[in-house]
């Protein structure tokens, strides 16, 4: 009875034991982390049970296919560095996915959209898409098989090392060199026809050979890096090495293209230079560098974000994320925004350009170089003062620099003792003057009694200047003032200047004061204003060069 007892009792010990021992060889499929467990799991060195890993394959009745399938279901997941997060894997028997609303999910949505575990009856397999979808899978990831370096080493080979097989160990070795020598071969080949590409007929030295060789280079090994990811899966390297070595292919790969970006860019912007120096306006020699600037933080945000996305970061939370904090920000900085705003519209309305003297209201000066967020311009004193661009854009600015004529706009004040006989001849030998020099235009001119004002009368004194340079110009506008001098003294007309005068006809005692004297007929008059003008035209026509008069 006692020997019953103990047999019982040993027996009702080992029940535990033998339903682990039980669970841990059967198939369990009941929940998406159950079969993809259960896939995983028989497929391990220590668990090798391709026979109940082949269960989560859906309507294959083959054996041998079924366990091949699971095989290389596996070896897809290792080839791509694709780690199976089981702990992620919800474990409810009715899951359904989000977006579809089916019992379906989806290990790796975005890096695999065929391969999904889907409920049938009670049960997870993997869809029958996933199951037509994995021997084209496998061959892109492995277009030259899975034991290719298997079968070209040795058995010797085969003993293993810290956790890798001596014939990992020669395969990094081989990629490695194989690397270095297709590099320097490569990019050999590359440099012509990177040559061939960049180079113009009209400009064929445009381009320089440095440039151009660094251009190959950056090529070719970015040709070669990319070839990384056929090869890496053929040395069978644990999962968590291959997901660390993809990741950091494909970052070394996107950085690689976006420093070839950047040179290509600056090929670009030698043409465009020298397409900006024939045209008429200096303004386009200052947007070539914005637009290089410009594009080079595209496609560095553009190498950004692709590095956040291989990183598994949430690249849609983190814009709309950024795009709250600089909506924040624009509002705090308005007058950035509205500066870059207005740069914009310089570079397209184009009110000036690099060299015009402009002025507005609150600076004048020569236009020396457009920026982002500054207009420098260089004042009389040749210091530079930054306008920012959202002020110049909505200013009233004048661009002296696109006249083609000059103007002398001058009103001449003479007294109110000046006799209507005098002031009529001071007018007609004005309008002599200007006609006698040679850098005044036949039409446009204008001189005239205009107004009478307070203390004075005024005559227009109005010449339009055949030149477009300032110091001749001035030059120009010195002759004509020199000459109303002359002529103002020759006929006697005093130049009137705000006074207050006490005008008193005559004392007791006195007779009236006389005028001053001038020409006694008008015969006189006319001979004398003659011969003024005659010299004046002589004396313009010497005039020197605007720097030698400066």
């Amino acid at each position: 009875m006692k020997m019953i007892w103990r047999i019982s009792i040993f027996l009702l010990l080992l029940i535990p034991a033998g339903i682990s021992a039980q669970s841990k060889n059967r198939a369990d499929l009941s929940t998406p982390y159950n079969a993809a467990y259960t896939h995983l799991y028989f497929l391990q060195p220590d668990s090798y049970r391709p026979d109940l890993s082949a269960r989560t394959m859906q309507g294959v009745k083959d054996e041998e296919e079924a366990q091949s399938l699971a095989i290389k279901l596996k070896q897809i997941f290792d080839g791509k560095g694709l780690y199976v997060a089981l702990q992620k894997i919800p474990e409810t028997p009715d899951y359904r996915d989000s977006l579809s609303g089916k019992n379906q999910y989806f290990l790796f949505p975005n890096e695999l959209p065929d391969v999904y575990l889907e409920k049938v009856g009670d049960n997870w397999y993997y869809s029958r898409q996933t199951i037509e979808r994995i021997p084209t899978l496998h061959k892109k990831v492995y277009p030259f098989g899975s034991d290719l370096l298997i079968n070209l080493i040795p058995k010797h080979g085969q003993k293993r090392f810290l956790g890798l097989a001596l014939w990992q160990y020669a395969g990094f070795f081989i990629l490695v060199l194989i690397t270095w020598i297709g590099q320097f071969f490569l990019s050999r080949l590359l440099r012509p026809v990177v040559n061939r590409l960049s180079r113009s007929r009209l400009y064929p030295a445009m381009v320089p050979s440095k440039l151009v060789f660094a251009i190959a280079r950056l090529a070719s090994i970015w040709i070669l890096i990319l070839t990384w990811l056929w090869i890496i899966p053929l040395l069978h390297l644990p999962i968590e090495w291959v997901e660390i070595i993809m990741i950091s292919i494909r970052i070394g790969a996107t950085i690689l293209f976006l420093v070839l970006g950047i040179r290509i860019l600056d090929v670009i912007i030698l043409y465009a230079k020298k397409w900006a120096a024939g045209t008429s306006t200096q303004l386009d020699n200052q947007l070539v560098p914005i637009l290089k600037r410009t594009i080079q933080l595209v496609l560095i945000f553009a190498a950004v974000i692709q590095i956040l996305r291989l990183l598994n970061v949430n690249v849609t939370a983190l814009i709309a994320g950024v795009s709250i904090g600089g909506l924040a920000l624009a509002l705090a900085a308005q007058d950035t925004v509205k500066n870059l705003i207005g740069s914009a519209m310089i570079f397209f309305d184009r009110p000036f350009q690099i060299g015009d003297w402009v002025i507005g209201d609150t600076f004048e000066g020569k236009v020396v170089e457009v920026g982002f967020r500054t207009t420098r311009i260089q004042l009389l004193d040749s210091s530079i003062v930054a306008v920012p661009n959202g002020n110049v854009a909505n200013a009233a600015v004048r661009n002296l620099g696109v006249r083609t004529l000059r103007i002398l706009d001058a009103r001449l004040g003479i007294a109110y003792n000046t006799p209507p006989e005098k002031i009529e001849w001071f007018l007609e030998g004005l309008k002599k003057i200007i006609v006698a020099h040679p850098m005044t235009a036949e039409e446009g001119n204008r001189v005239f009694l205009s107004d009478m004002a307070d203390f004075s009368l005024v005559i227009m004194y109005r010449a339009v200047i055949n030149t477009n340079d300032y110091g001749e110009e001035l030059k120009v506008k010195e002759d004509l003032f020199l000459g109303a001098i002359r002529l103002a003294a020759l006929l006697g007309v005093e130049f009137a200047f705000p006074t207050s005068t006490i005008h008193v006809d005559s004392f007791p005692g006195h007779p009236p004061a006389a005028g001053q004297p001038g020409p006694a007929s008008r015969e006189e008059m006319e001979t004398a204003v003659d011969r003024l003008v005659q010299d004046f035209g002589k004396q313009a026509y010497k005039t020197p060069p605007p720097d030698e008069a400066l």
